[in-house]
Order: structure tokens, then C-alpha cells, then sequence
């Protein structure tokens, strides 16, 4: 039976959140410390580590909407998503370790093995990650509990970061006593243990509720096109794109700017830290905003003003850490209740979709919107190192004053902007309170005749 919830239970929401801290104790290990990894710890060169994280990315991307197609058409007792969290689990550990361990095989063997490792990793995220988000879609129709879904989810997903980004090189160190592989790769073994504890809680307290018609039929060709009509989603996907290169360019700079700029270069890990802790703390404020001022509003709002103090951020003198660390707090607590909300509507707009054409994708519609935010991420990094030489930035060196300047903006007043510009894109998103209301019930209408008419 389709059965619909309203109310989701606090054990679905914790339960479904701690998916998202498994994925972020792998996710942020390979984003955070996987290049120093293969350059200092297993002795692979800059160049071959380059070549190989630029290879997977193209991988990954290419992977995501054939997720999503596959797991639309997918059909278990359990649903269509959760078996991929159930079975993907393993194979999602025991590859996040063998990236991280160092067999001896030669300059060559090293390569290829680090090369397949990572090439199959990113696939085990995939493949777990997207059905993961798509997931949450599908255990209730109403968009006010999609965001309180998804502020659970991100707030566990960012403690996940925090563990990674404040303690991994520390257990690295009390593993490894002294051999900084193995205690890689016993804080991996670590993260790994818990992730496939946290995805078997997922799997277990949630539920697929929201189903595709059972008169649809599989046509991938209808189902693409249905997408790309979908002018809300391509709204969401222009937005993710750019909120990505706002992040990958400003993640990317930010130790340069503490090291060239600020001339502190040991303290960007706190940096990073504290607004982590600032996101986490602004998440639970998502939902009653939403309720109070609307979806589309809250977005709005949230671009305008953190992008703002991004951009206030270029002005701080070097002695004024302080004022930095502020802007920067402020910053990301405003941005914080967009993050759910950009799922939420991306659900939204699966509905949607399902609302005006009778059919339903939401793997596709989640796969897609991941592909170009991963686009956006890898434009963004792009980007920041071809401003670094446009600017004349010389590594290990004391920079001139166009090179700090180019630091600076980096930081600052171009990802402001980028995300400022986001409110633009979001005043043409048409799916507001009331249409969210209003297609919520003719779908529940909808499934509620498909049930009776099947059985």
C-alpha cells in the first residue's frame, strides 16, 4: 500500500541522517587528505596524483545519472533505494580502506593501484550516495518534513566533516605510531566500521513511501525529456552548479590566503572548523523559516546575505583576525538553511514533474542535479588555479601584491557574488508554498484511486 506520512518519527529522521555522516567520514578523508596521501605518504608524484583525482572525477560524473536511471527501475520488497544502501555498504568500506593502503609495487604498480582504487571507490559512493539522497524524496510527500529531513541529514553530515577535518590526521597519528601509512589506513579501517554501522541503521529505520504510478512504463528517452522541460529543476541545477564553484574556489584558496596573506598559515584548520560548527549550529533554523517565509524566500534571503559577507571578507587587514573569523562565521550561518532547502526543492521538483506529466524519476532527477553540482565543483577548481597564475602566484614564495590581491578575491568578493547571483536564478522558481500544497494533494488524490484501482 502507498502509504503516506505527514509526520515523519524522530527515530526515520535521526536514522536516515546518520547515511550522510557515513558518506562524509569517506567523502571528506578523499577530499580532504587523499592527495597528501598519495604524494607525502605513499610517494606518488603531484603530477601522477593529479592526473589520477581528475580521472576519477570525470568517472564520477559520468557514473551519477546512470545511477539514477538504474535505480528508478529498480523494484525490491524493500523499495527502490534502500537495497543499494544495504548491499552497497560493504563493497563501500572495503574500498575506502584499499584506497587508503599502501602496497609496495613499484613507481608503475603504485599508480595503477592507487588509479583503480580510487576509480572503484568513487563508484561505491555513487552508487550508495545518490539512491541515499533520492531516498529521502520518497519517505514523505510534504516538503515542510523534506526539510526537516534534510536538516538532520546535513547536520549530521557536517559533524561527520568536523570528525574528519578536526581528528583524522590526530588518530592518524595515535595509529600509526610513527608510520603515517598504517595509521592512515587504520583511521580509515576505523571510519569505514562505522560507516557500514550508520548505512545498516539507515537502511533499517526508514521506509519508501512516495511510489511512481504503477501504470508507468519504463521509457528512459520520455523521462530525459520530461527533466529538461522541468524549469524548476533546471533553475535548482543552474544553482548548484554555481554554489559549487563558489565553494570548490573558496575551499581551494583558503590556505593560501592564510599562508601568503594572512601569514598564519596553521590556523586555516581552525578556520575551517569553527565554520563548520557555525553551519551546524544555523541548520536547525531551516525548517521554521521555510514554513514562516517559503522555500524559494528562505534561498533567496540566505544568498543575499551570506553572500555579502563573503564579500566583506576581502577587507580585514592582516592583524585583524578577529573581524575575519566573524564575517566568515556570519557568513556561514546564513547560508546554512539554503543547504536542506536545495534538496528539498530538488524533491519538490521531482514532484513536480510527476505533478505535470504523470510520471515519475526521482533517481534521475537527484543524478542529474548531483552531475552538475560535481561540474560546478570541478569549474570552481579550475578556476581558482587559473586565477592563481593569472595573478603571478609563485608557490613558497613571498607574493606581490597582484598575487595577494587575486588570493584575496578569491576568497571573497568572487564567490560572493557567484552566490549572490544565485538569488537571481532562484526569483524564477515558481514552486512556492502554495504549489507545493496544492500538487501534494492531487498526488496523494493521484495514488490514492492507482491503489484502489489495482487492487
Amino acid at each position: 500500500m502507498n502509504e503516506i506520512v505527514s509526520k515523519l518519527s524522530l527515530k526515520e529522521k535521526i536514522g536516515y541522517s546518520l547515511g550522510d555522516t557515513a558518506s562524509h567520514f569517506v567523502w571528506d578523508m578523499v577530499g580532504f587528505w587523499l592527495l597528501f596521501f598519495y604524494t607525502d605518504i605513499y610517494g606518488i608524484s603531484a603530477a601522477a596524483a593529479g592526473t589520477i583525482m581528475l580521472v576519477a572525477r570525470f568517472w564520477d560524473m559520468a557514473i551519477d545519472p546512470v545511477i539514477g536511471i538504474v535505480s528508478d527501475r529498480t523494484n525490491t520488497r524493500w523499495g527502490k533505494f534502500r537495497p543499494y544502501i544495504l548491499y552497497g555498504a560493504i563493497p563501500y568500506a572495503i574500498l575506502a580502506i584499499l584506497t587508503f593502503t599502501t602496497p609496495n609495487l613499484g613507481g608503475a604498480g603504485k599508480i595503477i593501484y592507487a588509479g583503480a582504487t580510487y576509480v572503484l571507490l568513487m563508484t561505491a559512493y555513487a552508487a550508495i550516495n545518490l539512491p541515499y539522497s533520492a531516498l529521502g524524496a520518497v519517505m514523505t510527500d510534504d516538503t515542510y518534513e523534506r526539510a526537516g529531513l534534510n536538516t538532520y541529514r546535513f547536520i549530521a553530515g557536517f559533524t561527520g566533516q568536523f570528525v574528519v577535518t578536526g581528528l583524522a590526521l590526530t588518530l592518524a597519528e595515535f595509529f600509526g605510531g610513527g608510520d603515517k601509512a598504517r595509521g592512515f589506513q587504520y583511521t580509515v579501517f576505523l571510519f569505514a566500521g562505522l560507516s557500514l554501522v550508520f548505512f545498516f541503521i539507515t537502511f533499517k529505520t526508514t521506509k519508501e513511501r512516495v511510489r511512481p504510478p504503477k501504470a508507468q512504463e519504463n521509457s528512459l528517452k520520455e523521462d530525459v525529456k520530461n527533466l529538461f522541460q522541468n524549469k524548476a529543476w533546471i533553475i535548482l541545477a543552474l544553482v548548484g552548479i554555481i554554489s559549487f564553484i563558489m565553494f570548490a574556489m573558496q575551499n581551494a584558496a583558503i590556505a593560501y590566503y592564510f599562508k601568503y596573506y594572512l601569514g598564519r598559515e596553521n590556523n586555516v584548520q581552525l578556520f575551517n572548523v569553527i565554520g563548520t560548527v557555525a553551519l551546524i549550529l544555523a541548520l536547525p533554523l531551516s525548517k521554521p523559516l521555510a514554513k514562516r517565509f517559503g522555500n524559494r524566500n528562505v534561498f533567496i534571503g540566505s544568498s543575499l546575505i551570506s553572500g555579502l559577507f563573503f564579500m566583506l571578507i576581502y577587507l580585514p587587514g592582516v592583524s585583524d583576525l578577529t573581524t575575519i573569523y566573524v564575517f566568515n562565521i556570519i557568513a556561514k550561518m546564513a547560508y546554512a538553511p539554503a543547504v536542506p532547502l536545495l534538496w528539498t526543492m530538488i524533491a519538490d521538483s521531482a514532484d513536480y514533474g510527476e505533478w505535470t506529466t504523470g510520471r515519475r524519476a526521482t533517481g534521475l532527477y537527484f543524478s542529474a542535479a548531483v552531475f552538475a553540482q560535481k561540474a560546478g565543483w570541478g569549474i570552481g577548481a579550475a578556476i581558482a588555479g587559473w586565477i592563481l597564475a593569472a595573478s603571478s602566484f609563485v608557490p613558497n614564495a613571498v607574493q606581490n601584491d597582484t598575487a595577494i590581491t587575486g588570493i584575496k578575491l578569491l576568497v571573497s568578493v568572487i564567490p560572493g557574488i557567484l552566490y549572490m547571483s544565485c538569488a537571481l536564478f532562484m526569483i524564477f522558481y515558481k514552486i512556492d508554498s502554495r504549489t507545493t500544497e496544492l500538487m501534494k494533494n492531487d498526488l496523494e488524490a493521484r495514488r490514492a484511486i492507482d491503489e484502489k484501482s489495482s487492487s
